[in-house]
């Protein structure tokens, strides 16, 4: 993947000030979450070469903040017993700083809440939007507004699913 950061010279003319892959990631081996940038609240300096993404990996925006990322969402094998999905899934939560975001994961072990609204994109693949007490498959290209609702994302395919989110911390709408 590849990520263009543009931005200001010292005579205020634009330039490319980044391009390169994403300088963090997270869960690999399950697809991966990878930061492309993220913003706290208090504004940015355009002749600034600081990459705004190179920083810990958290499911959640700073208070005031952004994210953008792209992330894989890997079919789950088949006979991985459910405990294992369930232990794995709650680590990659505790490693993302989101463990207290799993609020009620009785239909799926990757449910989780946030306050923020994200504008998610479906670029590739067979995935279902696993709601409280509904499901709805997501096609290739659809736009999900995610509106601080209790969710998880599932691959029913057998080819990684790709997508784009946009998170804005709840503060901001």
């Amino acid at each position: 993947m590849r990520r263009i950061v543009t931005g200001h010279n010292e005579n205020g003319k634009s330039v490319v000030s980044i391009d390169g892959p994403p300088s963090r990631s997270l869960g690999e081996d399950a697809g991966g979450l990878y930061e492309i940038w993220n913003t706290d609240g208090e504004g940015f300096d355009t002749k600034s070469l600081k990459d705004r993404a190179d920083i810990d990996v958290l499911l959640s925006p700073s208070k005031g903040g952004t994210k953008i990322r792209y992330f894989q969402i890997n079919p789950i094998p088949e006979g991985v017993p459910q405990e294992v999905i369930e232990a794995s899934t709650a680590a990659a939560f505790e490693k993302m700083g989101a463990a207290h975001h799993r609020v009620d994961t009785s239909r799926n072990a990757a449910m989780h809440e946030t306050d923020t609204i994200d504008y998610i994109i479906l670029l590739k693949g067979d995935v279902t939007l696993i709601l409280d007490e509904e499901e709805i498959k997501v096609n290739p290209h659809d736009i999900v507004v995610q509106r601080g609702t209790n969710h998880a994302w599932v691959n029913n395919g057998t080819e990684p699913a790709l997508l784009i989110a946009v998170l804005i911390d709840s503060s901001l709408v």
